[in-house]
């Protein structure tokens, strides 16, 4: 049996024992606020990682996003002195800019107006220039357009007897003429995003400086004939009817497609044959190609990475580059390098981004619903891959503006800001603040009695 006396302690054990501590007590104003008390370790290693991976590229976002707005806010208010200039005369036209946008290979044209809207627009708008746009969808619009605006110019020159066609450019031409508002005298300037742009803009140069006034004869395509299936003859009957119902429906889609594009006039085989016109300024409207980095696809993930994480760099470039285009103090002529024309060289790392269906040929015409073969189209010029071919007696007539000495200081100079460029998060702190300062140092309002004082 066991006994039921415990033995007895020694003497002197129950003095040395101490009762735990107990734990600390939490802050009382953390408790009041609900929070619970802080961790004295670290977190796991897992965690430590996600904070720091999560942390940096939450910060390198931010830092890209505000330095883009202070490039941006900066080339802004170097050109801002130029939309306060008084006006010359009232009853001249002002200093009006062109702009030719174009879908990016592979993409639409809505990349191109984003790319602007982003990068390029504010500076525009700051410096209180006019713009007019010259948009295209697909390949060759921009080659069309930018030619058949020279042969504009050569037909009134060439032809003045010829009548102009009821357009709403000639209308407003006449208008001006009869009122007699004379056009802008000095420096208008053409602007070009992308490689792609610009290679149509040199190539409807050429078209339209060395081409014909009129469309040469095309050779006729022979369609292929569709193969005659005989029926029997029958009278119209009530089921006639869907079918012609679908007949008139497909002749209102006609109605509201695109307009054909426009065959080029000549090729670029035909430059050095071709007579240059007697009356061809010695030198043509400045044209500054801007720089427009697009790439495409999966493959190139970590190349867009970088490119996102380097907006800021992009943003100061083409403000540089519309600022110089908005003053207009400097130009210079095309360079020649190693046999090669500045123009054939320039933006050329761009056509690394293409996607690979660039340069594969067009898809053949499909048939039409009726299982007839479609109509012939003609082929295409490709003049995104092709090679750039000039010829000299244009080259030596393009201009290009730069940015002098004079826009550096300006930039240099120029302070933006910090609420410019803060978010919606510091803007709104900083607000509140403000309105609790100004409502703690205003004064109470009081009956307007007058000085008490007075003897009046």
């Amino acid at each position: 049996m066991s006994d039921p006396t415990p033995p007895a302690q020694p003497a002197g054990t129950g003095a040395n024992y101490k009762a735990p501590t107990p734990p600390p007590k939490p802050n009382p104003v953390f408790k009041m606020m609900g929070l619970p008390n802080l961790p004295r370790k670290l977190p796991s290693r897992n965690w430590m990682i996600f904070f720091a991976v999560t942390g940096s590229i939450s910060a390198a976002i931010i830092y890209d996003k505000r330095e883009k707005k202070r490039a941006t806010a900066k080339w802004r208010h170097v050109v801002e002195p130029l939309a306060k200039e008084l006006i010359g005369s009232a009853s001249q036209l002002p200093r009006k800019l062109t702009i030719y946008l174009e879908a990016p290979p592979g993409d639409g044209l809505r990349t191109a107006q984003d790319h602007f809207i982003e990068y390029a627009k504010p500076v525009f708008a700051a410096s209180g220039l006019d713009w007019e746009f010259v948009q295209g969808r697909e390949q060759g619009d921009v080659r069309a357009a930018v030619a058949e605006k020279i042969r504009r110019t050569r037909r009134k020159q060439e032809r003045p007897d010829d009548e102009s066609l009821d357009t709403e450019q000639n209308n407003l031409d006449k208008m001006r003429k009869k009122m007699g508002l004379p056009d802008y005298e000095g420096v208008n300037g053409d602007v070009i995003f992308g490689l792609h742009t610009w290679k149509e803009y040199v190539r409807g140069l050429h078209e339209g400086w060395l081409g014909p006034l009129d469309a040469p004869v095309q050779p006729e395509l022979e369609a292929p004939e569709a193969p005659v299936e005989s029926a029997p003859l029958a009278e119209a009957t009530e089921g006639d009817q869907p079918t012609e119902k679908k007949e008139e429906e497909k002749k209102e889609e006609k109605k509201n497609e695109r307009p054909p594009q426009p065959l080029p006039y000549n090729r670029p085989e035909d430059y050095s044959a071709a007579d240059i016109p007697s009356h061809i300024p010695y030198e043509f409207s400045p044209a500054n190609p801007i720089v427009f980095p697009h790439r495409l696809g999966f493959r190139h993930t970590f190349v867009r990475l970088g490119r996102f994480f380097n907006r800021r760099k992009l943003a100061d470039e083409i403000g540089r580059e519309v600022a110089a285009i908005c003053f207009a103090s400097s130009s210079r002529l095309w360079r020649e390098e190693d046999g090669q024309y500045e123009q054939q060289l320039v933006l050329a790392q761009e056509e690394q981004d293409w996607p690979k269906s660039t340069w594969k040929d067009a898809v053949p015409a499909e048939k039409a619903d009726d299982g007839s073969p479609s109509a012939p189209v003609p082929v295409k010029e490709k003049i995104w891959t092709s090679p750039l071919v000039v010829d000299s007696r244009l080259m030596h007539r393009m201009r290009r503006f730069e940015s002098d000495a004079d826009l550096e200081a300006r930039a240099a100079a120029i302070v933006v800001p910090e609420e410019e460029i803060e978010g919606w998060m510091k803007g709104g702190l900083r607000s509140i603040w403000r309105w609790g300062v100004d409502s703690w140092n205003a004064q109470p309002m009081r009956p307007n009695v007058g000085n008490v004082d007075s003897e009046e």
